[in-house]
C-alpha cells in the first residue's frame, strides 16, 4: 500500500470473497525472509537473539489478523528455527484466546522446525504429503499442478504437469483418507493464469459438478481402499446413509469386483451422472457390479453411490 497503485489488495480480495462466495477467507504467511537483515543477524547469532521476530513477525501477524480477520492462517517458512525462536506459542495463545477470530480460526502445523506433523489444527507435514491411509488427525495434501514448482515456469514441459486424471486421483485418495487437498496454481508475474492451469481447474470443476457429493460434506468410511480393486476408494455421507466408491480405473469387461463391501439385498447402486440403476450380485467373498458399457468415456474417474 506504500508504493505503486497504493491499493489494499488483501482487503479487496477479502471483501470480494466474503460478499460474493461462501468460501472462508484465509491468508498464507511466510515467517522466513531470506535477505532480511534482522533475520540474518539473528541467524548469525544462532537464534539466541529474536529481533526479527519481535520487531517484524509478531507485529505483522497480529496486524494481519486484526485488519483482515482470516479464518485460516497458513503458516510457512519456519524450518530453520524452533517454535521458541518464532514465539509461536505466544502468538497462538493470543490468536485462540484474545484475537477477533479466536472462535473460528484454523491454523496448520508450520510454526517451528519441531512442529510439522505434531501440532496444529491440521497437519501438512511436508509438501505433497499423501500417506494413503486414514490418519487420526485432520491433515492436508498441499501439492502443485506443476510437479516441480509452486511458481510459474516458462520452461516447463507437458509431462511435468499433472494430468486431470492424476489430479482427480490425488483428490480421491486424499479425501478417502480424511485429508484436504490444496492444489496450487502458479500465476505469471503479471497475475495471469496460464491456459494449461485453467484447463486443469475447469476439468476439476466439471468432474466435481457430477461427482462432488462423494467429496463434499463426506467423511472417511470404515475401509478406505478396496481389497480386490486397489484403484477404488471409499467415502461415506455424514449421516452414513450412503457409501461412495470412487473408481480410478474402469474394468476392461465393465464388471467391477469389490472385496471390502457387503450390502443388503435391498440396496441400490447408482453411477453418478448416469440415470439407470446399476445391477449387482453379492457373493460370500465379493460384490460384482455390472457397469454400463461406454459410460466411462472421457472421464478421469467415476463414482458409485451405494445405499446402505
Amino acid at each position: 500500500m506504500d508504493v505503486g497503485p497504493k491499493k489494499d489488495l488483501i482487503g479487496e480480495l477479502a471483501e470480494a470473497i466474503r460478499s460474493k462466495t461462501y468460501i472462508r477467507f484465509g491468508l498464507y504467511h511466510s515467517m522466513y525472509e531470506w535477505y532480511n537483515p534482522l533475520y540474518i543477524a539473528d541467524k548469525r547469532n544462532n537464534f539466541t537473539t529474536d529481533t526479527f521476530v519481535t520487531q517484524k513477525i509478531i507485529p505483522e501477524l497480529q496486524e494481519l489478523v486484526e485488519t483482515y480477520k482470516p479464518e485460516v492462517i497458513w503458516s510457512d517458512g519456519d524450518w530453520e528455527a524452533s517454535d521458541s525462536y518464532w514465539k509461536s506459542k505466544e502468538f497462538l495463545a493470543w490468536l485462540y484466546n484474545e484475537s477477533p477470530v479466536k472462535d473460528t480460526v484454523v491454523v496448520n502445523d508450520r510454526w517451528g522446525s519441531n512442529m510439522p506433523c505434531h501440532h496444529g489444527g491440521f497437519f501438512t507435514c511436508t509438501d505433497r504429503f499423501n500417506p494413503g491411509v486414514l490418519l487420526p488427525h485432520k491433515w492436508e495434501n498441499c501439492m502443485t499442478i506443476d510437479k516441480k514448482s509452486w511458481g510459474f515456469r516458462r520452461n516447463a514441459v507437458l509431462s511435468e504437469y499433472f494430468t486431470l486424471a492424476g489430479l482427480v486421483k490425488e483428490l480421491v485418495i486424499t479425501v478417502s483418507c480424511g485429508g484436504n487437498l490444496l492444489m496450487n496454481v502458479g500465476p505469471t508475474k503479471d497475475g495471469i493464469i496460464s491456459p494449461i492451469f485453467e484447463e486443469r481447474l475447469r476439468g476439476m470443476g466439471a468432474w466435481l459438478a457430477v461427482n462432488g457429493e462423494a467429496i463434499y460434506d463426506t467423511k472417511p468410511s470404515v475401509v478406505q481402499n478396496d481389497t480386490i480393486t486397489g484403484s477404488t476408494w471409499y467415502t461415506q455421507s455424514k449421516n452414513e446413509k450412503y457409501l461412495y466408491a470412487s473408481i480410478l480405473e474402469w474394468p476392461e469387461d465393465d464388471t467391477l469386483l469389490l472385496g471390502s463391501l457387503k450390502i443388503s439385498k435391498n440396496s441400490q447402486i447408482q453411477l453418478l451422472g448416469y440415470s439407470s440403476i446399476i445391477p449387482w450380485k453379492q457373493s460370500d467373498d465379493k460384490l460384482e457390479i455390472y457397469l454400463p458399457a461406454n459410460a466411462h468415456k472421457g472421464q478421469p474417474a467415476w463414482v458409485l453411490k451405494i445405499g446402505k
